[in-house]
Parts: structure tokens; sequence; C-alpha cells
């Protein structure tokens, strides 16, 4: 299934997404929020399946939202997970280069006020920083807790998956002790959905492909085949002695193509249009407009 969030009636309700025939079943509210769901276990899914048919509304007619609005701690998130991006920055880091290619994943969080919907726009303030970079990402729901979770048995704790876009700021990426957290961090930046994927719907990650356009100039595409951990080896690891929850968010990394490795660098502007894709798993389509955040 596709579980999309969107507002009926001045009430933020949860719904079933047919892409094929680009519509959207509304779920009764009693079915809760897509939080909801993704927290409520296999009943909560059953619960969902014998809503459906249902009221159904054409995509056109409605502005979805994030599928998420509800989150249990910052995004988790994985860099240099694609070794071709580990590699078309080396050199650029502004004296935070590693020596050599990390043995494990590298985590770092986002707060989760980045957070904005599929077709939201970026916020965006050039006082602020002067390097808006896109990353085209590939993002997971935790849909059963767990701790020290084997890698075999990882996916088993994923719910679904979506898109993302980690929209960064690389001058403020570098600016703060060599950590991300603020680079990350900044309100409304981060494009994520357009629907939530559930699990069952995806046999193979290794064929995603991950695609980011900034208008209409394709920047970044790869497939999930080439990432440097998998997914499994990103939850097992992230999970050792600490505990993952039904509703965690966690992004798994960008491939190369990046603006701030290019040469000349590409950063963004006001009013440009970035569209970040997955195949399989939908679409974002979001405008760069300038907003005062300081």
């Amino acid at each position: 299934m596709k579980l999309a969030s969107l507002t009926v009636d001045g009430v933020r309700r949860s719904g079933v997404v047919n892409e094929s025939e680009r519509t959207v079943t509304v779920l009764p509210a009693a079915v809760g929020t897509v939080d909801d769901i993704v927290r409520g276990g296999p009943r909560a899914l059953d619960a969902v399946r014998a809503a459906v048919p249902g009221e159904t509304l054409a995509l056109s007619g409605v502005r979805l939202e994030s599928p998420l609005h509800r989150f249990n701690r910052d995004i988790l998130c994985t860099g240099w997970n694609y070794w071709d991006h580990f590699e078309e920055s080396r050199g650029r880091r502004e004296g935070q280069d590693p020596a050599e290619r990390p043995r494990h994943p590298t985590f770092f969080t986002k707060g989760p006020g980045t957070v904005i919907g599929p077709t939201d726009d970026i916020a965006y303030d050039p006082g602020l920083s002067a390097q808006w970079d896109y990353e085209a990402e590939i993002a997971l729901v935790i849909g059963r807790d767990g701790r020290s979770i084997p890698e075999e048995k990882a996916l088993d704790h994923v719910f679904g998956w979506l898109v993302a876009n980690d929209v960064s700021q690389r001058d403020l990426q570098r600016a703060h002790g060599g950590q991300w957290l603020k680079g990350k961090s900044i309100d409304a930046t981060m494009p994520l959905g357009p629907w939530l994927t559930t699990a069952d719907e995806i046999d193979d990650l290794t064929g995603l492909r991950v695609q980011c356009e900034v208008n209409g100039r394709l920047l970044q595409n790869a497939t999930g085949g080439q990432m440097a951990f998998s997914v499994p080896r990103i939850i097992a690891e992230l999970s050792h002695g600490m505990t993952l929850r039904a509703g965690d968010v966690i992004l798994t990394g960008t491939p190369s193509g990046i603006g701030s490795a290019r040469d000349p660098q590409i950063f963004l502007g006001d009013g440009d249009l970035i569209v970040t894709r997955v195949t399989g798993l939908g679409e974002l389509r979001n405008r760069v407009r300038r907003t005062r955040l300081t």
C-alpha cells in the first residue's frame, strides 16, 4: 500500500493512493493518521485494508502533506553511504576529510522541524547560508521496536519507504566543530513523501533508482545497489545497544552529484525547482522560496 496524509474539512486524515489511477481513498477518521497506522502494527494495517474501497478523490484535487508528522526523536541519517559520493568530495571538506573510507556507517541527525511535504516550498534564507545543497535519498520508517537487531532480521523491522531530500547548508555544516547537526537542521528544508510505501511492495532495494533534478537538469542518478553499507547493515549498527522505535525515520545516504562537489559548484537559490524521485516510491516537487529564518 501507499499511505498518504492529507487534510479533509480541516482534519488530518490518512489515505491509500492508487498511483496508476491517480486517486486517493480517504480512510475513516477512526483509522487515525499515518503515524497511528505505523505504530499500530498488523491490526492497524488490517483496519486500513478493511476500509478500502471507500471515499475516493483525484490526486490532482488534493494537496498531499508529509506522510509523517509525529516524530519520536530527530531524523536519523547516514552519511557517506555511496562511495562515489564519498570520493567526489575528497579534498573539498575544508579539513574534515577522514584519512580513509569509513569501516562502519557514519550517522548524524536532523531536527524534525526540517520536515515538509512533497510539494511544499523549501525555506531559503541567503542571510543564513550561502551554500544550499541538494541530496536525494531513500528513507525508511521503522515499524517495530528493536535493539541490537541482527542484520539478517533488520528488514523485518521496516514498515515502509519514502523519498527524501536532505537539503544541507554546507558552510554551516563545516563551521561547527566538524559535526553536521547545524548544517542539516534548518527549519522547513527537508521534503519527505510523497507517500509511505509499505515494505511488502518493495522486493529489491538495490534496483531502486535515486534521482535529483534541479530546474530540469539531472544532477544525481544512482541505484540503491551502489550503497556502501546495505540497509540491513545500517539498521543493525544503528540499533546496536540503542532501541529503534516504531515511527523512527532513517535516511540512507545520497549518491554522487551534489552541488558542492561540482566544478563549478552549484548551489540552490530562490525560485529553483527540485524534483526528487525514487523508482517505485514516487516523486517530490519542491520550489526553493526565499524565507526569513533569522
